[in-house]
């Protein structure tokens, strides 16, 4: 199953890119085992965690997750025999949580700073979840990945994500966006495509009402917002600015509009996430230069999501 990760397709979203100068181009990353983009991450930072030692055989992983890094955890660590207590706010998705408890993960559900807020999770919350999972690691002796700090989430986006896209469209790519949340996917992916192509340009998108990145503390009116996943208020540890070649800011309506329009004109059944990622793409093709292809990802699947106000019954 570990070798199933990655490989993932690339689609060009020509129905909603008709009559724009610029043309998108989409990474399905829900095409993986686990059903988002974290899958690589995790089964390159616990495979280096064997390779330092920092891993024996039976130990016990803690880390803090929204759902995706958890659910690409819990599958690395039941191919491989170790256990996984994930630590998650009370605000994420149901399905998310009942994913990982299906994939043999024991979740330990952190309760919402303030007012109960389902399927919206703020700065405050996640510091919340960071609490709790220093202390599990504290108390059971356990190796936390630490997405957030750890290189290897980034390396592998810069040796498999970064390079796919590359190969996929033989070079053709002008412009990479992504929505920043640990950071892992923009840095790895626009380290690759850089280093390929230096003029390759890489833009960062984050919710609209907590560009913290873009515009520092002044940029935040609401620290909570849907597009689970990324606009945590922070500068990730791992960042690297001079990768920056712009910022876009994108609304939770936005997001929701997009996500619907990639299912309903592309087939395309994506997360909160990837209509954020679309609708800033959509952003740079509406005043690109023609003929100009502008990649992206989904970074997951719309079945996570079923439980929100993403897709209404």
């Amino acid at each position: 199953m570990l070798e199933a990760i990655g490989a993932t397709p690339l689609v060009a979203l020509d129905r909603l890119t008709a009559g724009l100068p610029g043309r998108i181009a989409a990474k399905l990353e829900y095409y993986a085992p686990g059903g988002s983009i974290k899958d690589r991450a995790a089964l390159a930072i616990i495979e280096a965690a064997e390779r330092s030692g920092q891993l024996q055989p039976g130990g016990t992983v803690v880390e803090l997750t929204s759902g995706n890094m958890g659910t690409g955890l819990a599958i690395v660590c039941a191919v491989k025999g170790y256990r996984l207590i994930a630590v998650m706010s009370a605000g994420n998705s149901v399905e998310r949580r009942r994913m990982l408890e299906a994939l043999g993960a024991e979740v330990v559900l952190v309760p919402q700073a303030g007012t109960p807020r389902p399927g919206q999770v703020s700065k405050e919350d996640l510091a919340l979840v960071e609490q709790r999972t220093q202390e599990l690691v504290r108390d059971l002796g356990a190796f936390r990945p630490d997405q957030f700090q750890n290189p290897n989430s980034v390396a592998a986006h810069e040796l498999t994500t970064g390079r796919e896209l590359w190969e996929q469209t033989s070079g053709a790519i002008d412009a990479f966006v992504a929505s920043i949340g640990t950071g892992g996917t923009f840095i790895g992916v626009a380290r690759a495509l850089k280093a390929r192509n230096p003029r390759v340009r890489c833009y960062a998108a984050e919710p609209a009402t907590a560009a913290f990145i873009a515009g520092g503390p002044a940029a935040v009116t609401n620290t909570s917002h849907k597009i689970q996943g990324t606009g945590y208020t922070m500068i990730p540890p791992l960042w690297q600015p001079e990768l920056v070649d712009g910022f876009l800011r994108v609304t939770d309506d936005e997001a929701i509009q997009t996500a619907r329009l990639l299912a309903t004109r592309e087939g395309i059944f994506g997360g909160f996430s990837g209509g954020a990622n679309v609708a800033a793409a959509l952003q740079l093709a509406r005043e690109a230069a023609p003929g100009t292809l502008i990649a992206t990802v989904i970074p997951d699947t719309g079945l996570k999501y079923l439980s929100t106000d993403l897709y209404p019954a």
